[in-house]
């Protein structure tokens, strides 16, 4: 095993295009129905694995029909299962609803994720591990202290809590979002926010903004790379696409701001595309959209 192990969630997700969001006490009909491969941690994984990195999913699932949906999902890109590992608990699920504008919002149930203890034996080492926060706590320790200590450690603190101090003395790069900076530091001002992550890991912090771009902090400099202008069917999935081609950028060896850039580009072009065609997003449509810029 090489490359980047990525330490997460598996869910089988349910996405209904609305009009609007219900209101309370409200049935509104829909739209679309949608049946996906989900979960930030395989997400990621498989946003690396067509980033062209060599990457190993270490999740849980159920005993059940969704479980074999997501390991085929898996092996179809390219991404190795093995330390994936069945228990008696349902498969992870969410359930999200997205609006014309291509915004959204889910409720995920973790389900067999829970069961994740994050102790891995490792026969080869990777060059990184990838981890998120939809694992228990214990998980993302226990996964950041098996890693090599040579190995990268990159993190993307979503869904927002509490970073403990020994997790984050090993975090080389921290992903986080406007949400998710506010809720760690209490910052609203991105910059202070950036500023106070900072002096919580060791490593370099990326905030992405969406439309307004990323920040980067990164040996006590601060840069700001505005985003790429296109034209967005729905964000679902960007944060994800966006840490995975990072993350495997970052491992091919690229200088830390050049895999911003890479994946500032990936995450457009992901949300410029129809989503039974996302799987054409690819290191190769990457470049090629870089190209025409």
């Amino acid at each position: 095993m090489s490359g980047i192990v990525v330490l997460g969630a598996l869910h089988y997700d349910v996405v209904v295009d609305a009009p609007r969001m219900p209101a309370l006490d409200e049935t509104l009909p829909g739209n679309r129905v949608d049946y996906r491969f989900g979960g930030k941690g395989g997400n990621q994984a498989l946003a690396a694995a067509r980033m062209g990195a060599q990457v190993a999913m270490a999740g849980r699932l159920g005993r059940d029909s969704a479980a074999g949906t997501l390991r085929a999902a898996m092996e179809e890109a390219g991404v190795e299962h093995s330390l994936v590992l069945d228990t008696d608990a349902p498969t992870g699920m969410s359930v999200a609803i997205t609006l014309p504008s291509g915004e959204y919002c889910a409720v995920t149930v973790p389900g067999a994720n829970l069961e994740n203890d994050g102790d891995i034996s490792w026969q080869e080492p990777p060059l990184a591990g990838l981890l998120q926060n939809e694992v228990p706590v214990a998980a993302n320790l226990a996964f950041a202290s098996c890693l090599p200590r040579d190995a990268l450690l990159i993190a993307n603190a979503a869904p927002a809590r509490r970073l403990p101090v020994e997790l984050a003395e090993r975090i080389d790069v921290l992903v986080v979002n406007r949400v998710e900076s506010e809720g760690l530091t209490g910052h609203h001002d991105p910059e202070a926010a950036v500023a106070a992550l900072a002096g919580m890991v060791r490593g370099a912090v990326v905030l992405t903004r969406g439309a307004n771009g990323a920040t980067l902090l990164e040996n006590g400099q601060m840069t700001h790379h505005p985003a790429y202008s296109t034209k967005v069917v729905s964000t679902h999935g960007a944060g994800d696409m966006f840490t995975g081609a990072l993350a495997a950028r970052i491992t091919a060896g690229d200088p830390l701001q050049s895999a911003l850039r890479f994946a500032q580009a990936a995450a457009g072009l992901f949300v410029s595309f129809p989503v039974d065609r996302r799987s054409e997003v690819t290191d190769t449509a990457v470049e090629a959209f870089l190209a025409r810029r």
